[in-house]
């Protein structure tokens, strides 16, 4: 039950994902009561399978660790220097996953849930928001994602006085270890890369000659798959996450260059025979029972899959814990919509984060989430507190979101749907602002060539941005919470 306490200290987080918990724990931790609204279970959704806070629906995969050549694994390390929960839940359910930070999808969820439910500032309310929050509601975070109600998704639409721009995510299948033919398939990492808690030997890998590769993609495209209905056939899907058939029908060659790809990998059952197209499987639980096909999001029908994922070499007796599947996915056009601090324009009271903002990926849904609740906790303190530096993947990421796109629309022109360039991102260097001063030689005097230029400037953006953050903190963090 929600309390009768006054409400004009009390901050309300609509939304039990990964940004509504990491909003809920940032506003706890700022000293601010919370109360944080989840549905589940009272109301499920069409991919949600527990009443855990946090649940991962997708990939158990958080990309990257890497915080010094690659964006993703910046903004972990940007995440950990705030106190993020959901980095912290994350890096103590790790599982082996190469240069990749990975987790045990039920561990990880348990963690985040147990660690609000214990916050004394935290109160979870397990009941649907149907419609709008109620107006006596000050200050509120949606956080709703891409499952979002049909009764506040109509609400928010029908403030907003625009339609919400909608895409497909898919789902992949997850594969039992002991299903898995290890006298076909092998143990490595790509180039026998080390990542967190891994071996170099993270991955199943499955080889294809030429044709059987050829004849899997024909099976992909020939498959029976889920059908649309009428409202979804416009919908298009996010790049970041393509069901594998769509790939496919891309040209023969898309997935061996994709998630296919041979590369860096040497089958040890036969070392002199390069594989033309290879399968990678990725640990999904800590138990090391279950493993994730990557990059194979599909809407196959359940028995397509199952006939044609037994036709991958090693994979031919698969029993699968869980069968790939479709949801369809909505988000605001935040550019017209929100402030700079993801404040409803139309109803400054509440504030969007995650995934329904237009960034799109488990960590980046996250990060909005967290600077969200900053955002709520310096609200209900009567304080301000400036945006993050746009050079960190923070900030560059919420400038993105906030307007940082490229507009094809005139100002005050009602755009028609489908017409509009604002797309969910992933974050990249791309749209970190660029250095003043580029590296362009060695430590030793010599000069950077070809890629040694990439990687120099990749370090050297996130050298910059670690920096800025920490000066960020301690000029405006840590004087609010002294304040």
């Amino acid at each position: 039950m929600i309390s009768n306490t006054p409400q004009t200290y009390t901050v309300h987080v609509v939304g039990g994902g990964l940004a509504g918990s990491e909003a809920a724990w940032q506003i706890a931790n700022a000293g601010i009561r919370v109360i944080l609204h989840e549905m589940r279970p009272s109301r499920m959704t069409e991919a949600h399978q527990t009443e855990s806070l946090a649940e991962l629906v997708c990939s158990n995969s958080f990309r990257s660790d890497d915080a010094a050549n690659n964006a993703v694994g910046l903004l972990h390390a940007e995440m950990r220097r705030l106190g993020s929960l959901i980095m912290r839940s994350a890096d103590a359910n790790q599982v082996p996953a190469g240069g990749a930070l990975a987790v045990d999808r039920h561990g990880f969820s348990a963690a985040v849930t147990k660690a609000l439910h214990d916050h004394p500032l935290i109160e979870i309310d397990r009941a649907e928001i149907a419609g709008l929050p109620p107006a006596e509601w000050g200050n509120v975070i949606v956080a709703t994602g891409p499952l979002t109600s049909a009764p506040l998704a109509d609400a928010i639409r029908e403030l907003t006085d625009e339609s919400a721009l909608a895409f497909f995510d898919a789902i992949a299948p997850i594969v039992h270890k002991d299903s898995i033919d290890m006298s076909v398939a092998w143990f490595q990492s790509r180039y026998d890369k080390v990542g967190p808690g891994g071996t170099g030997a993270d991955y199943i890998n499955c080889p294809m000659t030429k044709e059987q590769y050829e004849a899997f993609v024909a099976a992909l495209i020939d498959g029976e798959k889920v059908d649309f209905k009428d409202w979804e056939t416009n919908t298009p899907y996010f790049d970041g996450c393509l069901p594998v058939e769509v790939m496919a029908e891309r040209g023969p060659e898309t997935l061996r260059h994709g998630p296919m790809k041979p590369v860096g990998l040497t089958n040890p059952h036969n070392p002199t025979v390069k594989a033309y197209a290879i399968v990678q499987l990725r640990q999904d639980n800590k138990l090391g029972t279950l493993y994730n096909m990557v990059g194979f999001q599909t809407k196959l029908k359940h028995g397509a899959q199952q006939r044609v994922f037994r036709t991958i070499p090693g994979l031919e007796g698969a029993e699968f814990a869980r069968l790939g599947g479709l949801h369809r996915n909505t988000f605001l056009n935040s550019p017209r919509l929100l402030d700079g601090q993801l404040r409803l324009r139309a109803q400054p009271r509440l504030r969007f984060a995650g995934q329904m903002t237009g960034c799109e990926g488990y960590v980046e849904s996250a990060s909005i989430g967290l600077i969200a609740g900053l955002y709520a906790a310096a609200d209900a303190r009567a304080q301000s507190l400036s945006s993050p530096p746009v050079t960190t993947a923070l900030g560059s990421l919420l400038g993105h979101i906030t307007g940082g796109h490229i507009e094809t629309i005139e100002p005050g022109e009602k755009p028609e749907p489908g017409t509009r360039s604002f797309q969910p991102m992933n974050i990249n260097f791309g749209l970190f602002p660029p250095l003043v001063d580029a590296p362009t030689r060695k430590p030793d005097g010599s000069r950077l060539r070809g890629n040694e230029k990439t990687v120099a400037k990749k370090q050297a953006m996130s050298a910059r941005a670690l920096a800025d953050l920490d000066r960020w903190i301690a000029d405006h963090l840590r004087v609010a919470a002294a304040a």
